[in-house]
Order: structure tokens, then sequence, then C-alpha cells
């Protein structure tokens, strides 16, 4: 097959518009046509009255070395590209069974890769199955009760499970292993459709169902599952020639699990276990990550921002936006994780602390959109030393955020306008926030650092600018966001193990190598097939 890339169409366009665009490039008849599929679909909106869609598309022609040869030199067609997934190990009788410590994307992937190669791997989890999870997360935003162990943070799933469900990264990837993780979900009832839109998402609902349905997989694979199992300790030995290496794991009921491979895909809200590992002597450092708030426009305002007089077109969906500023004193204020029609949702996971995320169901038709508004933190500059000083930063912003909003997980909220003036807001306006269990307003610079709250109030013009109606006074800010990626790395070689501790393979975003759902199963595949060649596995 031959693919085409780069072929615009406008917006409204006929269906037998495409395959007259297709014998235009390849210069060839109808007949010449044998079949094609679209393999990607994209909107570009810079003309806001002449959006085109973008495609690439898979085709079949008559003579097709023929056609190749006379296209060239146009760089748009190609070979189509092999996306299949291909094992690199089938797991021999009697081979040890590697260890899983989380099922988020990462952990979730790394266990379907390993069960799939034969390993029957032993997963753990230190929350509950995604539904028992679900309701005690709707505890906290419904009822203020937070458990601690069963949350928008933990259980299967991972943090993913309660996002936006975006499936896209900008992750290099040569091998396409985002297709088989698009590949598999499909398989576990997720839409077709996020095989070939450019922006694919899920939503959180439907991602219960097919976190559900790839365990039983797993299972069905020999692959064990152990919830509300978490991990308090780490067995580490040292061989004559000083060497460390992973021997097994001490869980919270007093027992004692042996393994000589664990792959550590714990999220970036584990910050009991990435203690735990600093004081065994795990190789850690710090990592930047960003503090600041989630920020609610009506989705009505950045669909007509975006698309003009083509707003709420069935095609086009809720439009999204990413923003980004690099400010005076140096620091630098994006916009992360937007969720168009979507929620503010309280993501803590401990005690006297408040939190902020946003989600989206797979329909993306809530009232508001929502993103993070958040300032980059860099350690060296702000904690230099301690590679865990990020989490003591993150818990002191989340506990001012907590008396900030009352002290009883509602969440500290100011109008932009006051934000701007440097006053506390006394009530809402013109919109309404969406996070539960409420929000109190006040002054967010009770939760934030001064160096953030000066980037802030630079940014807002600037993106005003951008995006018309984004500093309207009556937009409300949330706080605070401070999870929006691990602040710590746990170094890794290129085998994928932790540079001092052989059999413990860091993995997905807790570990530092990966930011949001499409990467971090990319990684645990990765991590997977580093597990087997380690075993000397692979052929």
């Amino acid at each position: 097959m031959l693919r085409l890339t780069e072929v615009s169409l406008p917006l409204h366009h006929p269906d037998e518009a495409i395959p007259a665009a297709i014998c235009k490039r390849l210069r060839i008849t109808p007949r010449e046509l044998i079949k094609y599929v679209i393999a990607r679909r994209a909107h570009d909106a810079r003309n806001k009255a002449d959006i085109q869609l973008v495609y690439s598309i898979d085709v079949n022609v008559k003579g097709e070395n023929t056609v190749l040869a006379r296209c060239r030199k146009d760089k748009r067609v190609q070979r189509t590209p092999d996306t299949r997934y291909h094992m690199v190990s089938t797991a021999p009788a009697g081979a040890p069974r590697p260890i899983v410590i989380g099922t988020g994307p990462c952990g979730l992937f790394a266990a379907l890769i390993l069960a799939q190669m034969g390993y029957r791997p032993i997963i753990l989890d230190r929350g509950k199955v995604v539904r028992e999870r679900t309701k005690d997360t709707w505890g906290l935003w419904r009822r203020g009760v937070l458990n601690p162990e069963s949350n928008a943070q933990f259980g299967e799933g991972g943090a993913g499970t309660f996002s936006d469900g975006k499936l896209y990264s900008r992750i290099k990837d040569t091998r396409h292993l985002d297709r088989k993780v698009l590949t598999e979900f499909v398989k576990a009832g997720a839409p077709a459709e996020i095989l070939t839109e450019a922006h694919p998402h899920i939503g959180t609902f439907r991602l219960v169902t097919m976190v559900e349905s790839i365990r039983e997989t797993i299972e069905g694979l020999g692959g064990e599952y152990r919830f509300g199992t978490r991990v308090d300790g780490i067995d580490i030995a040292t061989d004559s020639t000083g060497e460390r290496h992973v021997r097994g794991l001490h869980l919270q009921d007093g027992s004692y699990l042996a393994a000589e491979r664990v792959v550590l895909a714990i999220g970036h809200s584990a910050r009991d276990t990435f203690a735990m590992l600093h004081a065994a002597g795990v190789f850690v450092e710090a990592k930047p990550f960003s503090i600041g708030v989630r920020i609610e426009h009506p989705q009505s305002w950045i669909d007509k921002s975006r698309f003009g007089i083509h707003a709420g077109h069935p095609v086009l969906g809720a439009a999204e936006y990413h923003i980004s500023h690099h400010c005076s004193n140096g620091r630098t204020v994006y916009s992360f994780c937007m969720c168009p029609g979507g929620t503010v949702v309280a993501a803590t996971s401990e005690e006297g602390r408040v939190a902020t995320n946003g989600m989206s169901q797979y329909s993306r038709n809530e009232r508001n959109a929502n993103s993070g508004f958040v300032v980059a933190i860099d350690p060296e500059r702000d904690y230099p030393g301690d590679p865990l000083a990020g989490l003591d930063f993150q818990r002191h912003w989340e506990s001012r955020a907590y008396v900030a909003g009352g002290s009883s997980y509602k969440a500290p909220a100011q109008l932009l306008g006051d934000f701007l003036a440097g006053k506390p807001s006394e009530k809402l306006a013109s919109v309404t926030p969406s996070y539960r269990p409420g929000v109190h307003m006040t002054d967010l610079a009770e939760c934030l650092p001064d160096f953030a709250i000066t980037a802030m109030r630079e940014a807002i013009p600037v993106f005003g600018r951008q995006i018309p109606g984004y500093d309207h006074p009556d937009v409300v800010l949330t706080g605070v966001e401070t999870r929006t990626s691990s602040p710590v790395r746990f170094t890794r070689g290129d085998d994928f193990q932790s540079l001092n501790t052989r059999g413990l393979f860091p993995a997905g975003e807790g570990a530092g190598y990966a930011g949001g759902i499409l990467s971090a199963a990319v990684d645990g595949i990765k991590v997977a097939e580093a597990v087997a060649i380690s075993l000397g596995h692979a052929g």
C-alpha cells in the first residue's frame, strides 16, 4: 500500500472528494484506484473562515511500483509503514514471574506484554479494583470524604482513569508502539476512531470498562492481580562485586514476596514509596514539574475563538488550546492537560491537602473548558540538593490550599480579574466553577509561591491576545495544580534498569519517563521487553 499525507480538503467536503484527491495526487484514473483507508484525520483551523480537514490515507492502486516511482519526488507519497507489533520473546517453561507494581497505563501495558509473552506477571496495586475505586473517588467529590489508598491517584487504572483520556503524545515512536496501545484499547472497547483521529480521547467512563477488560485478558494469560497491596519495603542484596540486586518486596500486611525482576510503575503521587526507595539507596534525582491552578472558561468561548463561524461543528468537536509564555523572571507559564467540555476534580491522595486536576467524558459536552495554568519549577533553582525536596514543596502548597479552601476539601478559588488586581474574591460572576465538593472564594496568593503569581499575572494578558476572552475578569481560577508530573526521576540505564539496582525497572510517569496515558503505556511496553531481554529470553 501507499500512504498519502497532507491531503487537505474543505471542512464540508463531499465523500467523493477523497478519491478525487487521491487520483489527483497520484496522477491516476479512478479505475486504477482499488481501495483506500483513512489512516489519520486532523483539522487545520489557522484560517477560521476556511477550516481544512487534513488526511493521511492508505491506498491500494494498480501498478503500485510504477505509481511510486512516478511520485518519487513527492515526500507526501510513501510506502505505508508496517505498524504491526512483534514480540521480542516467548517465555520458556519455568521462567520467573516478574512483579509489576502499579496498574496505571504503564503498569497495565507492562503486565499485558509480559502476559502475552507468557511470563504470567504478578501485578500489585495499593488501591482497589476500578469500580470500587470509582465509588471512593466520588465519595471525595460528593461528600468530602477521602480514602488515602483509593482515590483519583491510587487504584486500578492509575491517575489517567480520572482525566480527559487523551491518547496522543509528542514522543518519537519509530517502532509504532503507540499503535499497539491504541489497538489493544480498541479490543478492550474503545471506539475505533481513536485509530484515525489526530487527537483521540476516550473519557473517564469508557476507560473504566477498558481497564476491566484488559485485566481479564491478563488474568486469562496467567497473570495475577493483588489489590490492596502496598509495597512498604524493598529487599536489595549486594554481591561480591558490589553490585546491588533486587531480591524481594515487603508488603503492607507484613508478608514477603520474592522477586528477581520488578517493574516500578507507581505513578507520580506515590510519595511514601518514593521515600522508601530513596531510603533503600535506589538512585533518584529531582526532576522539574510545575505549580499553578485550573482555569475555567465557558467552552463556547474557546470554540468561537478557535473555530469562528464553524464553532459547534460535529466534525470539529470541542476546541482545545495549547499556549505558553516565557516570562521576564525566567519562568515559563503554559497550559497543561486541557480538558474541553470537562470538569475540575479533586485529585488529592493525602489527608489535609487539596490538589486539582481536569477530567472529561467522551462526549466533552460539559459547560466549561478547563486547563492547568501552571508555572515551571526548576529544582536546582528552587530547592537544590535534596532529591525529594519537590515532595515537600508540593505538600506545603497543597496544605496551604486546604486551609485556604476552608479545611474541608473545598478548593480555594478566585476570579481572574481579582487575581490580576491582587484582591480576594468574595463571590462568583458569570462563570460557574465545576470543582466538587465545592470552592471557597479567596485570594490564591495564600497558596501559591510569589514567583508563580508574578509569572501568571504577566502571562494572562499575553494569552488573552492569543485567545479572545481568555483574560475575561469573570474567569475562575481554582487551586492548586501540583501533580503535573512526577517531582523525581528514578534514573535508569540503556537497559531500562535502575542505575544502581539490578532487576529494578523504573517505568512510566512516576519514574520520570512519561507524561500522559499514551507515553506511559508505550514506556510500559518497552520496559516489559527489557525485562524479557534481561532474562536472556529475547530472540
